[in-house]
């Protein structure tokens, strides 16, 4: 499918928040490993969600839903044997049953993604789990993945966060089953601290004990724990509505958006920050953020470490600023699912931006009379390059032609649906 974005003016109205896609798949699971029914409120619908629904019940999850919940009787500690898993495109669901995975003798986990997520490697959370007993069977680190546990360790467990905080919050998740206590140490550098909060947030509200260091580097978890039933609600998706911000902000706008909440745990809540930064209105009334959007922004400095799922939407916003604008410390994404530095940053110049990329940053030059447009541009399968590009290509003097935008689907399935109901000129084309 194709994204056809035309030049627009200014946005207007409201729209309701997609809910956490984070908080989903993490609720999902503890669900999964509890041995009680919970109930999830306003759960997601993205293709990472669903592909967490779809494993958890080959995994042996029951599962109840209609338009407000999910009522899943999870499996604990005893899934189904299952000989393969499929989670689609879906790295963070992959990242987490891959430990989930050790307490069934032996799964292997498909690769029907060999241009995406085929691509991204797992070595970390690999040599973390053979140190746990369990046998990995891997392609350079790379799908398809047997994991071949039945009765895995704890213990002293070491994993590296340079790549990915995921595997950290996949360890987090298995190791209070075991029978033995673990201790984690995280090596050199932790990615996305915020997103291992999340984890450690929905590890609590699951009754999970467990001691962290004030720097998120070390970890000791009780072992025999149980994940207690309970009911989650699902607020609303800052990584997602960052794009609908920038879309907002490099227009004449008037946008409302709903169920975003002001003390909000998700890094990408630091969008709302950047933006102010960069000259534009943000307020808040209870849970409702409202955006005015004025055509004129400020270049400025910022540590993207803090706001992962966010930098792309905000690099199409700082496309447009007065002067130029440094994103640092962002070398993870180029582990997503394409490398966001390197693959962003050409589509970008296609449309006539002005940017530069280092190994862990993104420069952009600012150009605040727009930029040419007028090309059709590749998405790299990538829902965070769809949705930022579409930023773009609407400040863009002759549009923008997306791609293989379908992939939106992957994090935020309503996403064109939402920005044309602002206002936005996006025409869907199939191929």
């Amino acid at each position: 499918m194709k994204a056809i974005v035309k030049p627009t003016r200014e946005l207007n109205g409201e729209i309701n928040s997609l809910s956490s896609k984070n908080y989903t798949t993490r609720y999902l699971l503890a669900a999964a490993l509890s041995e009680g029914t919970s109930t999830i409120y306003y759960p997601a619908h993205s293709e990472d969600s669903d592909a967490m629904r779809r494993c958890i019940q080959d995994l042996g999850a029951q599962m109840q839903e209609d338009h407000e919940k999910i009522v899943i009787t999870g499996f604990g500690k005893l899934p189904s044997q299952v000989k393969e898993l499929n989670v689609g495109n879906a790295g963070a669901v992959l990242r987490f049953l891959m430990s989930t995975a050790a307490l069934c003798p032996e799964v292997t986990f498909v690769n029907t993604y060999p241009e995406s997520l085929g691509k991204r490697p797992h070595d970390d959370l690999i040599h973390a789990l053979e140190q746990m007993n369990i046998k990995v069977e891997h392609q350079n680190g790379k799908l398809p993945i047997k994991i071949c546990g039945g009765n895995p360790k704890g213990g002293k467990i070491q994993v590296s966060g340079d790549v990915s905080s995921q595997f950290l919050s996949s360890l987090l998740f298995l190791t209070p089953l075991l029978e033995e206590d673990s201790e984690i140490e995280v090596l050199h550098d932790l990615k996305s601290k915020v997103v291992v909060g999340q984890t450690l947030d929905v590890l609590k509200q699951a009754g999970i004990q467990i001691e962290t260091s004030d720097d998120l580097m070390f970890y000791k978890i009780p072992g025999n724990q149980k994940y207690l039933p309970q009911k989650y609600v699902v607020e609303g998706d800052y990584p997602g509505s960052a794009a609908i911000l920038a879309a907002a902000a490099v227009t004449n706008s008037n946008v409302q958006m709903l169920r975003l909440m002001e003390d909000s745990k998700q890094g990408e809540k630091a969008a709302v920050d950047v933006l102010k930064q960069m000259g534009v209105s943000l307020t808040y009334n209870q849970s409702t953020l409202t955006i005015h959007g004025n055509h004129t922004l400020r270049a400025g400095e910022f540590d993207g470490d803090h706001f992962t799922d966010a930098v792309l939407a905000l690099v199409a916003a700082a496309v447009f600023a007065e002067g130029s604008s440094r994103f640092y410390n962002v070398e993870n994404l180029r582990y997503k699912e394409c490398d966001r530095i390197t693959d962003f940053c050409s589509e970008l110049k296609k449309a006539g931006a002005n940017v530069e990329e280092r190994q862990s940053e993104i420069i952009v030059h600012g150009q605040p009379n727009g930029v040419e447009g007028g090309v059709e541009i590749n998405a790299h399968y990538d829902h965070r390059v769809i949705m930022a590009l579409t930023v773009v290509g609407l400040r863009s003097k002759k549009g923008l032609i997306i791609r293989d935008a379908q992939h939106v689907a992957k994090s935020y399935p309503q996403f064109f649906e939402h920005i044309q109901s602002l206002g936005a000129k996006v025409q869907l084309q199939e191929d």
